[in-house]
């Protein structure tokens, strides 16, 4: 990975920045106090592409019963045996994508993102140091592909759309790649650090 690259990113880690929601474009919702939150955590994984450096996403099996076909990070919820969230990312992603810990170099974790299904995610950057091959969890992820980090990095590349969901307009940000639709929590994790590193 260029040094440029990862100097960037680093100094994107040290700007302010609060957390995110797949609320933040819908304002009229009213959160209740107190709310209880699941933690989770996904690993925004850098690694060296053809082109340069890209960001490792999945595709989630059409069969879960949560978010089927919908693009994602490597990452779910945190387990009673994982001494942090940071553990729980790196667990995450070597059981989703077959990727060993030792490959991985953990830059640092982004603010937290509260999804429409409770759970309070926390992101972390890191860069992947060494080949791996990619293995998909049957029965979890259907796909593993990359996508260009000057893509997802670019804000013009992102555009805000709309679906009905509980009989309300929700909108939420994409940020389509070739076949792939990248939106909803993905998107607005990617839109964050876009925005850090603008």
């Amino acid at each position: 990975m260029t040094g440029e690259v990862m100097g960037r990113l680093r100094v994107a880690l040290g700007r302010p920045g609060g957390p995110t929601s797949d609320f933040d474009l819908n304002p009229p919702v009213r959160l209740p106090p107190g709310r209880r939150l699941r933690e989770a955590a996904v690993l925004v994984a850098i690694q060296r592409g053809v082109l340069g450096p890209e960001v490792v996403l999945t595709k989630r099996a059409s069969t879960l019963r949560h978010h089927p076909g919908q693009i994602a990070f490597p990452g779910g919820r945190r387990d009673p045996g994982d001494a942090d969230l940071a553990a729980t990312a790196l667990r995450e992603a070597r059981e989703e994508i077959g990727l060993p810990p030792r490959a991985v170099r953990l830059l640092g974790a982004l603010p937290g993102h509260e999804t429409v299904t409770g759970y309070q995610i926390t992101p972390y950057l890191a860069e992947i140091t060494e080949p791996f091959v990619p293995r998909p969890e049957p029965g979890e992820v259907a796909e593993i592909f990359a996508a260009p980090l000057a893509h997802v990095l670019d804000p013009a590349n992102f555009r805000v759309e709309r679906r009905l969901w509980r009989g309300d307009w929700r909108h939420y940000y994409i940020v389509p790649w070739g076949p792939y639709y990248i939106w909803g929590a993905t998107a607005r994790i990617l839109r964050g650090l876009a925005d850090r590193v603008a």
